[in-house]
């Protein structure tokens, strides 16, 4: 069973709520999950402060059982220093 940390959608239009977990690679996104590992909330509060809640430690667990991440996970975990900075997709110039 190949595991994969990605976001779970909560919230409601136009306001959205992220939960990280782990879960199965096919589960769908809003379905079933083995562990929820954190929140994230894209949108700023009045002082301009996305709040990100992280629980390091069973993140890097499931890493190290080889657990792979979705790339808006990864460039979130890399900001936090969880893992090395995630590589920046590079966009195909325009013709």
């Amino acid at each position: 069973m190949p595991v994969v940390l990605r976001f779970q959608r909560a919230g409601r239009k136009f306001l959205p709520f992220y939960r990280l977990v782990a879960c199965d690679r096919k589960a769908p996104r809003d379905g079933k999950f083995l562990e929820r590992l954190g929140t994230y909330n894209p949108i700023p509060d009045r002082d301009g402060v996305k709040h990100v809640q992280l629980n390091v430690d069973r993140i890097r667990h499931w890493i190290m059982q080889g657990a792979q991440f979705s790339e808006p996970v990864g460039r979130l975990l890399g900001r936090a220093k969880v893992i090395p900075p995630y590589p920046r997709r590079e966009h195909a110039p325009k013709a």
